[in-house]
C-alpha cells in the first residue's frame, strides 16, 4: 500500500533529479532508471508518477519556468521606475537559482524539444510572451515605439547569453550576463535606435 502524502514528495524528488541528470549529461540522452537512480527510488515508480522521460522534462521545465517565473515578479516588485523594474528582469533571469549550469542545460535541451513536441512548444510560447510583456511594460515609458524592437532584443540576447554559458567550460558567470545585457539596454535607450 503506497505511503500517502508520499506523491508531491517523490515528483518533487524525481523533477530535482531530471534537471539534475540533464545537466550533467549536456543533453536528454538520460534514462528514466538513471533519474530515478538519483531520486532514490525504482524506474517503475519513476514511470508511475510520470509515464515517460518526456513527461519528466516538461515537468521539468514547469519547475524551472515557475521558479524563474517567482523570481521576476519578487524582483519587480522590490524595483521601483522603469529602468530599475527593467535591470530587476534581467538579474531575475541570470539570477543563481534560475542560471546554475542544471537550469541551463536544461533550457538548451527545452529549446530543442519545443521543435516536436507540442507540450514543449506550449511552454515556451507562454515564457516568451511573458517575459516579452515585462520587457514592453518597462520599455514603453523609456522608448515609446520602439519598445517593440528593443524587448525582442532583449529576448533574444538572453537566450543567446544562456546558449553561450552552455558552450564555454566554467561556472555560468550571471553578473557578466546581467551586465552585457544592461549595456544592450542603455546603448539602445541612449541613442535613441
Amino acid at each position: 500500500m503506497p505511503k500517502l502524502g508520499m506523491e508531491p514528495i517523490r515528483k518533487a524528488a524525481l523533477v530535482k533529479a531530471t534537471i539534475a541528470e540533464i545537466g550533467r549529461a549536456g543533453s536528454l540522452d538520460v534514462t528514466v532508471s538513471q533519474i530515478a537512480k538519483r531520486a532514490g527510488m525504482s524506474s517503475a515508480l519513476a514511470h508511475h508518477y510520470f509515464g515517460s522521460k518526456e513527461e519528466m522534462f516538461l515537468a521539468a521545465m514547469r519547475n524551472i519556468l515557475t521558479l524563474y517565473g517567482a523570481e521576476v515578479r519578487g524582483a519587480l516588485a522590490a524595483a521601483e521606475g522603469p529602468q530599475a523594474r527593467l535591470a530587476a528582469i534581467l538579474a531575475a533571469s541570470f539570477s543563481a537559482g534560475n542560471f546554475r549550469r542544471e537550469a541551463v542545460g536544461a533550457w538548451l535541451n527545452f529549446w530543442v524539444l519545443a521543435q516536436t513536441v507540442p507540450e514543449a512548444k506550449r511552454l515556451l510560447k507562454i515564457y516568451q510572451g511573458r517575459l516579452r510583456s515585462n520587457l514592453m511594460a518597462e520599455l514603453r515609458p523609456l522608448a515609446g515605439a520602439r519598445a517593440i524592437g528593443i524587448a525582442d532584443g532583449l529576448g533574444a540576447l538572453i537566450d543567446g547569453l544562456y546558449l553561450r554559458e552552455v558552450l564555454k567550460s566554467g561556472a555560468p558567470d550571471g553578473a557578466a550576463a546581467v551586465k552585457t545585457a544592461l549595456n544592450y539596454l542603455n546603448s539602445k535607450l541612449e541613442r535613441g535606435a
